[in-house]
């Protein structure tokens, strides 16, 4: 498949979670509000969800995929499927074993990360349970994980980009159950969290199930440090945490948040609207572009590691700068008219709304974060990414720290801090990553790629303008289209209309590059079921 497509495939089944997860958004802020068992909520999935992002959606898969693809080329696939076997077992001991350790040591650790309710034993005990009941979805995530670098290294993305929908449907399925059968939010609050752990394990079994299919047989033995295990592990855990170096900031942002009742809960709502464009651009542009750079970069083609790397930003950028665009210029607008119902009001809205603006200025960063982080990984260079991103999270928790406490003590709104502190260390990442990538001449923006960009730019600017214009007649177009979620159906449309009319006005694209470019490469086949 061509690059394109990759993405598309990736981005088409990541929007079919995503539209189920803000539906269970939606249901969850209808129930809880931006209360206390909303913030319990946000505690418990805090640390699952970190690590769903660093492994299940690519930063694992990322790293792994180099080392395994290697082993495959050099030696054949039964040495490779032995190299995931072993693997697979190690890290699944050892986070099995963490897990265990957090889930007996939350009593004791929820009064930090949930330090404004430490006055209300019985909010961090509903906090606690949840918590230990959405633990071991870590470990059905780091198998989840390895299964989908080996399909991902085989060229399938659609099983790997499908089965998070599971996530989104096992915790909804309580939450409606909840009005037919009445029960206190407390209890509302178990019954979801334990649907995260149930969909782990759904999602690691369909992957294990898609790479039996693919001919490939991985078992699970006594955890050996191998040196096999021992070199995947030197390019997975600094990969992993440099291709997440956006959620440790986001980590860092809660555990300061949980000094505020409601932060956390305003920072989740945010976090959930912005993580949209990440998760469908800049996840599945980063996975399709590691198995092509790695290809490159072996056969000693640098010109086309280049153009592949134009086309990866370019592509990014296109997609990427609109919804930035959206989410800076009527933050207010989305939130109110799909969120805005039950426990969560206006003044909820306007706060997140407020947070969010601060977010999606970072949005282009922390795409292109994703994008310039695989060339790294395809030559095996995975230390430099981890010091970038170590640096990115040291900005966080200076700036982020310092802002929040002096905003707070100036009356304002301290989470603000903290999103403008992520935003700016997501700029700064991006600074490192593509200057050593320019400064070794692995990459170099070519002329043409200046122009595209700048044609985006241009085309998001005049849908900023539209969508600024929508923003200010917010009310009047409620009762024009009769209901705020229509409106802004409408509008978002609208504005997504005008912008793909501004891309072909301005020759950012053509009509030619766009069919070219969903062209199946030569001798790509598609195995059926998978693709």
């Amino acid at each position: 498949m061509s690059l394109a497509r990759n993405t598309i495939v990736q981005a088409t089944l990541t929007l079919g979670s995503r539209i189920l997860g803000f539906a269970r958004d939606l249901a969850l802020s209808a129930r809880f509000g931006q209360g206390p068992m909303m913030d319990a909520f946000t505690t418990a999935l805090m640390l699952p969800n970190m690590f769903r992002r660093l492994f299940a959606e690519g930063a694992f898969a990322q790293a792994f995929v180099p080392v395994y693809g290697g082993v495959r080329a050099r030696e054949g696939d039964e040495a490779a499927a032995v190299t995931a076997s072993e693997a697979m077992s190690f890290m699944l001991a050892v986070v099995a074993g963490f897990c265990i350790l957090l889930q007996l040591l939350m009593p004791w650790i929820m009064p930090l990360l949930l330090s404004a309710y430490r006055g209300d034993e019985a909010v961090l005990r509903v906090a606690v349970t949840a918590t230990q009941l959405a633990m071991p979805y870590l470990a059905c995530m780091t198998v989840a994980s390895l299964l989908s670098g080996v399909l991902n290294t085989a060229g399938k993305f659609a099983l790997s980009a499908a089965v998070p929908v599971f996530l989104n449907l096992c915790t909804l399925a309580p939450l409606l159950a909840a009005y037919v059968v009445p029960a206190s939010q407390p209890t509302v609050l178990m019954w979801v969290t334990a649907a995260v752990t149930v969909s782990g394990f759904i999602q690691a079994g369909l992957l294990w199930w898609g790479v039996r299919r693919l001919g490939v047989t991985l078992k699970l033995s006594v955890p050996r440090l191998t040196p096999n295990v021992k070199r995947a592990l030197a390019l997975a855990v600094p990969g992993a945490l440099a291709g997440g170096a956006m959620q440790v900031n986001s980590l860092v942002s809660q555990v300061l948040a949980g000094s505020d009742e409601g932060a956390r809960s305003v920072i989740y709502n945010a976090d959930r609207l912005y993580q949209l464009p990440l998760g469908l651009i800049g996840v599945a542009i980063g996975l399709a572009l590691v198995p092509r750079l790695t290809k490159a970069f072996v056969a000693g083609d640098h010109e086309g590691g280049r153009k592949t790397l134009d086309d990866g930003i370019t592509l990014a950028m296109a997609f990427t700068l609109p919804a930035a665009v959206a989410l800076f210029v009527i933050p207010f607008f989305i939130i109110d008219a799909t969120v805005t119902r039950g426990a969560f009001t206006s003044a909820d809205a306007a706060r997140t709304a407020d947070v969010l603006r601060q977010f999606a200025w970072g949005v282009p960063a922390f795409v292109l974060a994703k994008v310039l982080t695989p060339p790294f990984f395809a030559r095996e260079d995975t230390r430099r990414p981890m010091i970038y991103a170590v640096s990115a999270v040291v900005f966080t928790i200076v700036v982020g720290s310092g802002l929040f406490f002096w905003l707070s003590s100036q009356g304002m709104d301290g989470v603000l801090g903290l999103a403008i502190a992520t935003s700016l260390s997501a700029w700064v990442n991006v600074a490192l990553l593509g200057g050593t990538l320019m400064r070794e001449d692995v990459w170099r923006p070519s002329p043409a790629f200046v122009s595209r960009i700048a044609r985006v730019l241009l085309a998001s600017a005049v849908m900023a303008g539209a969508l600024l214009a929508a923003g200010i007649h917010y009310e009047t177009l409620g009762r024009l289209f009769l209901a705020k979620e229509v409106a802004v159906l409408v509008v978002c449309g609208a504005g997504a209309a005008l912008y793909g009319v501004c891309l072909l006005a301005f020759r950012a694209v053509t009509i030619r590059e766009l069919k070219a470019v969903l062209r199946r490469e030569p001798g790509a086949s598609v195995p059926s079921g998978l693709e």
